[in-house]
Formats: structure tokens, C-alpha cells, sequence
């Protein structure tokens, strides 16, 4: 699901301590919802998930299965 920036409120962005180039993800908590975003356009469409489903993403790429991707 997208969310429009307008509609978040005040929001605490984390951008990795990596985030050298300035084009990174960046990710907020929002209730029971997590919320990522790119530092390149933060005003632009923001994507929120579930808990459950942030939860799977971590454990993905804490096991490699996006390496390939990078």
C-alpha cells in the first residue's frame, strides 16, 4: 500500500549510517505500520507495511536473499 506524504503527520525518518551517496531507503514507524521512503524524493509516494511483513523482509536480508539484487 502507498501512502501520500501529506497524510503521514509527523514522522521520525532512519537512514542508514552507510547512506553515503544521499540515494538511499529510508524507513519510519507509524502505529502498527512501518514506512519506507527514498531520501531522493522524500515528499514522494511512501510505501507502508505491516509488522509481520517488515519482519519477513529483515530476516531475508539477514539471510542473503537479496544479495544478488545488490
Amino acid at each position: 500500500m502507498s501512502v501520500e506524504p501529506s497524510a503521514m503527520g509527523d514522522i521520525v525518518w532512519h537512514v542508514s549510517s552507510t547512506c553515503e551517496s544521499g540515494a538511499c531507503v529510508m524507513v519510519a514507524r507509524q502505529g502498527d505500520s512501518v514506512l519506507i521512503g527514498n531520501t531522493n524524493h522524500p515528499d514522494g509516494t511512501v510505501c507502508r507495511y505491516t509488522e509481520a511483513e517488515w519482519r519477513e523482509f529483515l530476516a531475508g536480508v539477514k539471510l542473503g536473499d537479496f544479495d544478488a539484487l545488490a
